[in-house]
Order: structure tokens, then sequence, then C-alpha cells
């Protein structure tokens, strides 16, 4: 089996021009072979970013676009294949969006691969350890209090067991931050499991403690990326002044960025996003660290089915792989992509059993939100 094609295509909900939000735009691979098998992987980062990654022509040794390199390559030696993306790309990002367009990749090899034996990703990996997996809805936080107080309890009735909140308004003013938390905690009780969700809006390590403090009463269960990853030593000061768990890292690519994380940060939890810090191949390397150091990974979620199915893969084929992001985002992109995604209920994703990722693309939503380079640049 070779590989014959490998195709990149931006999807976006909103107008060129208007603003996107999380889960209103995607970038999803198709890579083709030539016995017919095509394997589907995506990247949650900036779609014409990864486009040009994958698709630029080779300029030196060091420089060789994705899909120039794997063209004629067997999809089923995927380590092989994953290094070679790796050393070859090396000017264009050994982190960063580099690592991005390589993981949408490594991802449709894993599904190709599983579709060809016939047999699941997590089969592929090891094994599957569950048949369902807990998972915490997010959501984004409104201005309006009663409105969070409302997606909270729709959460909560869906049968959610554990919810996050961030982004939008969220960390910007201390009193807003403190009434929101407030309404959701008020709302939901003390049963359920809250944690929230900065996007590194705190920004110092001494507001962040303020701020943690101040929220104390509420009982949270993590707080997740108070400030940059950047700031080694504001997430070891931040860690040993308050109580409640740290957690971040979504940001972070290869397992070398997530090495200097273990040792130095300090954190009670990681979260990589399986599509942004090398796929499949390289998850497996981060997870197998943060075992050693003693520090639950939780994969980092808000995006496509793509990601969903290939997270649930991933977790159902790790001993302790028992905690996953639902995003409740409403985007067509979210809900309608995927056919045989991922599906929650009473608390928990059921693994899916269907060769490779077990997803099909709906190809009408693609056709309805794809979007031509020209359309861009002519805005």
């Amino acid at each position: 089996m070779k590989i014959t094609d490998i195709e990149v295509i931006i999807l976006r909900v909103p107008e060129i021009g208007k603003t996107c939000t999380w889960g209103d735009d995607a970038v999803i691979v198709k890579v083709h072979t030539d016995c017919g098998i095509v394997g589907i992987g995506e990247s949650d980062s900036s779609p014409l970013v990864i486009k040009s990654i994958i698709e630029t022509p080779n300029s030196n040794l060091y420089c060789y676009g994705l899909k120039e390199l794997l063209i004629g390559e067997n999809p089923l030696e995927i380590e092989k294949l994953w290094d070679k993306m790796y050393w070859a790309s090396n000017y264009m990002g050994r982190r960063g969006a580099g690592i991005h367009a390589i993981s949408a990749i490594d991802i449709a090899l894993w599904d190709i691969a599983g579709k060809h034996y016939g047999v699941p990703v997590h089969t592929l990996l090891g094994g599957k350890h569950r048949e369902k997996i807990m998972a915490y809805g997010t959501f984004i936080p409104y201005n309006d209090l009663e409105k969070n107080k409302e997606e909270a309890r729709r959460l909560v009735d869906k049968g959610f067991k554990s919810i996050k909140f961030g982004g939008g308004v969220f960390g910007e003013d201390p009193d807003t931050d403190y009434n929101i938390v407030k309404s959701v905690r008020d709302e939901i009780g003390e049963e359920v499991e809250l944690q929230i969700d900065l996007a590194t809006k705190w920004r110092t390590s001494g507001h962040a403690i303020y701020m943690a403090n101040r929220l104390k009463e509420f009982n949270l269960n993590w707080i997740e990326e108070p400030i940059l990853a950047d700031d080694s030593n504001g997430y070891a000061k931040f860690s040993s002044c308050v109580e409640a768990k740290l957690a971040g890292g979504e940001a972070l690519t290869t397992v070398h960025e997530f090495k200097e994380f273990l040792e130095k940060y300090d954190a009670d939890i990681i979260q990589p996003d399986i599509t942004r810090c090398g796929g499949i191949t390289e998850i497996k390397k981060i997870y197998d660290m943060s075992q050693m150091h003693g520090v639950r990974l939780i994969p980092h979620g808000f995006s496509t089915g793509i990601l969903l199915a290939a997270s649930v893969q991933f977790l159902a084929s790790r001993e302790y792989g028992t905690l996953m992001e639902f995003s409740e985002s409403q985007s067509p992109l979210v809900t309608e992509l995927v056919k045989g995604a991922p599906t929650f209920k009473n608390g928990y994703v059921k693994v899916s059993d269907k060769p490779g990722l077990g997803i099909e693309l709906d190809e009408e939503i693609v056709e309805k939100y794809r979007v031509d380079i020209a359309d861009i640049f002519k805005n």
C-alpha cells in the first residue's frame, strides 16, 4: 500500500473577515492510498498555516512540505514516517505549527492502519482497558450570569458530573471572575466537580495566586492555564501556594516540551492536545513520561469529532486514561461534521470498536463550510 495524495481541507462557519470562536473553524486532512483506504485527521491550529506546511514545495533538506515527503510511502510505517516528517521539516518548526501539521497526518495514518487491519485504533495501541470513559463538559461563559447558570444546569441535567468553563470574558476582570464562578457553583451545588480554564489570562503568578485564593471557597477541582506555559517559575510558584490542582500544557508540542513541563512546572495534570502535540504517536510517549512523574494526563479537546474520536481511542488504550474533555460547542463543525462520532450519555463516552477511528466525514457538511484559499486572499 502506498500514499497517493494528502488532501488538506479548510472549514469555516463565519464568513472570511468575521471573527471565529473555538469550534467555528477547522483544518482536516485526508490521506489517500492506492488501495482506496482514506485516513482522516485534523489539527486544532491555524488552518491556512497548517495547509501551507503540508503543501509547500521543498526549499532545502530541512524545508520539505509534509505531503512531498510522504507520497509513495507505505502508510502503515507510522513511526518511521513521523521521524521522516520531523527531521525534514526542521526549519519550519520543531515545535508549534510544524508539529500541529504532523499531528493531523499522524492521526490519519493510524486511521488507515486500523481500517487496513480491520481493528479499532485502540487495538493497535495495545488493547482496550475500558468500554466507556468519564467525560467533563466544557463551555465558554457569558457576560450574563443567568445564562451561565442555565448552561451549567443544562450540562448537569444532561448527565455531566464534572464541568469546566473558560475563554470569553473569563480571566479579564477579578470581580467578574468571582461572580461567574460563584453563580455556577451555586447552581450546580457541591456534588459536581468544577474546574476553570483561564486561557493564560491571569498573566502573572502573583495575580493568579491572589485569584486562586479568592476563589478557594468554591472548591475548584483544578485551575487550568492560569498563566503562559513559558513561565516555569510562575507555574512552580503558583503550585506551591495554591491548594487546587494545577493543569496545563495544551499549547505544548512533542515529548521534549512536556519533559521540561513535567520536571520544572510542578503541575498536577498535563493536557496535551492530540491534534497539536504530535498526534497519537507522540502522545503515547508523553503519557509514559507523565506516569514516570506521577502526573495525570487528561487531554485537551475542544474541536471536531475527529479529535474526539482520536482522544477516545487513545485513552481507551491506556491504563489510567479515565477522564476526557467533551466540548459543548454548538458549532456545526463540532456537532455535524463527523458521522459516528463518540456520544455522551450519563457521564460517559462510549468507546467505539469500529475499524480505525470509527468515524466518517459528512461530505455535505464538508462542502457546505469548505473555504477556498482564493476566497481567503480575496478578502
